[in-house]
């Protein structure tokens, strides 16, 4: 797909998108009703600017529009679907060449319209056989109108784009696709295209390591058990955060195996790991001046002769014991070797992991926003902003000193699950501070709502690659208040 910014739109162009919002709605009719002929009384009818309203009319000479209601003051979040929506559902309309009428619009918005457009292309049918697999959205042109240049919003939105459009067939993927194996080979290929570090471990060389932990949970799995670490070193760079993802490419449970009802859904308790893989390569790509370190602990969690038992005592790469009271509560002992081994040999300013670690974050917080986990109160405010910003929501919750009571163990340093009936999520995220060697500025995010959830898109649940987006404006934002700091 090509795009451009026009400040008049080109002859050619065989449809157009003209979105409104509620509070510029009238004079959009006005200058609706000139190009069409259509009476106002029967357009101001037809159209409420309501958010994901889509209206189709035609102009005297022939060309198709589509009125595309944004609601009031919409965020990025919103203009994103509002967009992948309408092309999605529309797609074997559209022409090869199509306009976006954002005259009267943000600058800035061009980059969540050009988003949504692209996420439009995604192909649910994986393996499918009955189906031809869909050429590019568009092999022609897509013309933005608007008075400002608008080329790095636009390529900001395609590479964010196509960073998530990668990272989608990750998420849905079923196991016997994606193994640990694959995950580092994803991270391996990334790496050599956009120019960022890759270190893969395998079991052998997690032995060596001391990752005790990871290799504990994957020892029921014919598939072992990888250790990525990612380094990507950008110009000028002065801060270095870290990343861990929770990369469990399928869950049993374990010997506390799951209910079958849902089990087949565990093909999305990698979403962590998706997520920074993906900030990875969008960063390395967006060439964003910071030292971005990516930690992805990957296994299966399985059942056979060999697997880890209740009761078990383990060991970890912080060197600490840990008694294992649930194999299900298998995500935050891999993510305890991660984080430890992330702040033991990178020294980072920032820390976060990102996990589908609980369904007690989803009794809390439903599908709309993820749990935050932090004693850093500007790094939570840091990150609640940029979720605000990319409609990626976050919402804190306490880390009181009372909920490590319920993880004291008899034989161990402690134990991976309390077991009571409440407040898992936060009794996790308790247990993970114990790997963080007291770090002033870490934070947890607890995504298992949101990362793979029900969608518009696709007929049962879904990807949804959330982390990607809130964590590259998390950066920029940490990048321009640094340098802000320093003039």
């Amino acid at each position: 797909m090509k795009i451009q910014t026009v400040s008049d739109f080109s002859a050619t162009i065989q449809a157009l998108i003209i979105p409104v919002q509620l509070e510029t709605l009238e004079p959009t009719l006005a200058v609706l009703t000139e190009q069409t002929a259509v009476p106002l009384a029967l357009l101001q009818a037809e159209v409420t600017g309501k958010k994901g309203e889509i209206q189709t009319f035609f102009t005297t000479t022939g060309l198709r529009i589509y009125v595309l209601g944004l609601g009031t003051n919409p965020g990025s979040g919103e203009i994103i679907k509002a967009f992948r929506s309408l092309v999605f559902k529309n797609k074997d309309k559209l022409p090869e060449t199509l306009g976006v009428d954002l005259s009267t619009l943000p600058a800035a918005w061009a980059e969540f319209v050009v988003n949504g457009i692209w996420l439009a292309s995604y192909n649910f049918g994986l393996y499918k056989t009955d189906e031809v697999k869909p050429s590019p959205l568009f092999s022609g042109t897509l013309e933005l109108r608007h008075s400002e240049d608008l080329s790095d919003f636009i390529q900001k939105g395609e590479i964010l784009a196509k960073t998530q459009l990668r990272v989608f067939p990750l998420l849905n993927a079923p196991a016997n696709f994606k193994t640990p194996q694959t995950l580092a080979s994803w991270a391996m290929h990334s790496g050599d295209a956009h120019g960022f570090k890759v270190r893969v471990y395998d079991a052998g060389e997690c032995q060596s390591l001391g990752l005790m932990a990871l290799l504990a949970v994957g020892q029921g799995s014919r598939n072992e058990p990888e250790f990525i670490v990612m380094e990507y070193e950008g110009t000028g760079a002065s801060q270095t955060v870290a990343l861990v993802g929770k990369g469990v490419t399928f869950d049993t449970g374990g010997i506390s195996i799951k209910p079958s009802e849902n089990m087949h859904l565990m093909k999305s308790d990698m979403g962590g790991a998706a997520a920074v893989l993906g900030t990875m390569e969008a960063v390395a790509r967006l060439k964003l001046p910071v030292r971005l370190i990516g930690i992805v602990p990957t296994t299966e969690n399985s059942v056979d002769g060999e697997s880890m038992k209740p009761g078990d005592v383990i060991t970890s790469y912080a060197g600490k014991t840990i008694e294992v009271t649930d194999t299900d509560a298998e995500g935050r002992l891999i993510l305890a070797d991660g984080l430890a081994y992330a702040i033991k040999n990178f020294n980072p300013d920032v820390v976060i992991d990102l996990a589908t670690l609980t369904g007690s974050i989803i009794r809390t917080l439903g599908y709309h926003a993820a749990g935050m986990f932090t004693e850093n109160n500007s790094l939570g405010k840091q990150l609640k902003r940029a979720g605000e910003h990319t409609g990626e929501r976050l919402w804190r919750l306490p880390m009181w000193e009372a909920y490590a009571d319920h993880l004291k163990s008899d034989v161990a340093d402690i134990r991976n699950f309390s077991g009571l009936p409440h407040s898992q999520a936060i009794a996790a995220a308790k247990f993970l501070e114990v790997f963080t060697n007291e770090h002033p500025a870490w934070v947890h995010l607890d995504i298992a709502g949101t990362a793979y959830g029900d969608t518009d898109f696709a007929p049962q649940r879904a990807g949804t690659a959330y982390g990607v987006r809130l964590l590259v404006e998390f950066l920029e934002q940490l990048v321009s208040e640094e340098a802000s700091a320093t003039v």
